[in-house]
């Protein structure tokens, strides 16, 4: 894990951090992750693979994997008072479908905020930490894969300069699903 907490600065009636995940935060993530991810996709997707998407998907035992890489970075978004948890990003080695797969990929697998804190920057300053490692480590471009119909996270990841690379299928519980697969190129 790279990278010092990010300054403080006001959110939707609070104040944030952004720190650098480690082992012991799994738990939190888990929890995060699944209410993120429900609160993302209830009534868009089938509310029974959202649960089990969760349970597999969002599992501390998924995040405790990616703390426990040395070629993975894990950020946490919280609440200055109390510390509570509303966002994270995790950025990997990329494993996304690609025309021209580069040894240098890396991926932004994960991005999520609680609905009260869109809107603020907070979701920015998460994309700007995992830009900057991502340059730290020498990558050349940023890959992420988004679900197709969700317009709000295309828009967002417009604005920070994503392009559509192709696509994929994604599994959500028993069914899949159109994802985008988008890249940004990083230049130094």
């Amino acid at each position: 894990m790279s990278g010092q907490p990010l300054r403080d600065l006001p959110g939707p009636g609070t104040e944030t951090t952004i720190r650098p995940c480690v082992p012991g935060d799994e738990e939190a993530l888990a929890l995060l992750g699944a209410a993120t991810f429900l609160e993302t996709f209830a009534g868009i997707l089938d509310g029974g693979d959202i649960l089990a998407h969760c349970r597999s998907q969002h599992a501390a035992a998924v995040y405790a994997g990616w703390l426990a890489r040395d070629d993975a970075d894990v950020w946490v978004a919280q609440t200055a008072v109390g510390a509570a948890p509303v966002g994270y990003a995790v950025l990997t080695p990329a494993a996304l479908p690609v025309p021209d797969p580069q040894p240098d990929d890396l991926e932004l697998k994960r991005i999520y905020l609680l609905h009260r804190f869109h809107g603020g920057g907070l979701g920015a300053r998460l994309m700007q930490a995992a830009i900057d490692v991502a340059r730290e480590r020498g990558s050349r471009r940023l890959l992420l894969g988004v679900y197709a119909k969700n317009e709000r996270a295309l828009a967002f990841y417009a604005r920070c300069g994503f392009a559509r690379l192709g696509e994929r299928r994604f599994r959500v519980g028993a069914n899949e699903y159109e994802d985008a697969v988008l890249g940004l190129p990083l230049h130094a």
